[in-house]
């Protein structure tokens, strides 16, 4: 690998930037800026700049992450895969599935990868390793929570000026936090339907829902209880998986999997309180880059991306219409 490029000059494009930097030292790192303003190199840690992905493309670059606001993700990845290049579109795909009518996905889903990080988390994989042994037997009811206080996510910038708070831009909550979404797709299999509030409390005086509640249920039988919300001023992360034979809590804060397996029994399946981790995205970046040389598949994939974004559509629809809403009807 000679050159990688980077769309995107926030802070995961930053964070992309730095791990290619790290891990492959001799590589070129190009990043254009997805806002068309003027950036040096030394502002973002990069090789170089470029000022169009036009540009960049035409340097042949091995590689490419596409780390913009997420109402540009699939225009600017476009230009990345017409040129045949393989593309790490961040999470997530899009802001609505309507854009991916206009998206190549049939040829192009080869060399598409997306980055929902969580899924490389070792605690996330040690959570994967119990459900599917069957250890836990019958599983009944998921529960799934996030919330954090968002002004606190980035404390030294106006968080009203963020992606996260701007509509238009992809932010809110639903969108934000849809790694949630996706890790119980891949944990549990696709959810089949929904039935879900969104609420704008008006608390941080921003356009978007600071809030998303949901019912779902998939076609195992199990229901699962979601929460995600931008209010928590003592952040909060976790998910509870209840069995048969036992209860699995993974808490996503404290990095730790406990299996509980009645009142006064309970198994430490995994714990690392001292996790680094920007090692989910080195380990992501590594499984993208082995992906790109076709060395093996990357695990979140344009299609089950796309199935996120079919969820995300069904919450939405579900809000609107006060009922529930059948995945199988969101094409």
């Amino acid at each position: 690998m000679r050159r990688a490029l980077v769309v995107g000059s926030g802070s995961i494009a930053k964070r992309h930037i730095r791990n290619f930097r790290d891990l492959y030292p001799d590589v070129e790192v190009v990043c254009v800026s997805s806002s068309g303003r003027q950036i040096a190199a030394s502002d973002v840690g990069a090789t170089s700049v470029v000022d169009m992905i036009e540009a960049a493309v035409l340097d042949k670059p091995d590689v490419a992450i596409v780390a913009s606001p997420a109402n540009f993700h699939l225009a600017h990845a476009e230009k990345i895969l017409k040129a045949n290049i393989p593309v790490l579109i961040e999470k997530p795909l899009c802001v609505d599935i309507s854009e991916l009518a206009e998206f190549s996905s049939d040829q192009l889903k080869s060399k598409v990868a997306v980055g929902y990080n969580l899924r490389f988390m070792p605690a996330a994989k040690a959570v994967k390793e119990v459900i599917v042994s069957g250890d836990l037997g019958r599983i009944s009811t998921v529960f799934s929570e996030v919330g954090q206080y968002l002004p606190d996510w980035r404390p030294d910038t106006d968080y009203r000026k963020g992606v996260s708070a701007q509509k238009w831009l992809g932010g809110g909550a639903l969108l934000e936090l849809s790694h949630e979404l996706d890790y119980l797709n891949w944990l549990f299999g696709n959810i089949s339907e929904v039935s879900a509030v969104t609420g704008s409390s008006t608390i941080l005086d921003v356009d978007v829902e600071d809030t998303v509640d949901a019912l779902l249920t998939n076609q195992s039988g199990i229901v699962f209880h979601l929460h995600l919300d931008f209010l928590q001023r003592s952040p909060s992360r976790s998910l509870k998986v209840v069995g048969e034979k036992g209860t699995l809590i993974w808490n996503l804060l404290a990095n730790e999997v406990v299996l509980q397996s009645s009142s006064v029994t309970s198994e430490v399946i995994f714990s690392d309180r001292n996790y680094d981790r920007n090692e989910m995205y080195v380990e992501q970046l590594r499984a993208f880059v082995a992906f790109a040389k076709g060395d093996g598949e990357f695990d979140s994939t344009l299609g089950s991306s796309i199935e996120v974004m079919r969820l995300v559509e069904a919450i939405r629809l579900s809000d609107q219409q006060r009922a529930w809403v059948n995945l199988e009807a969101i094409k």
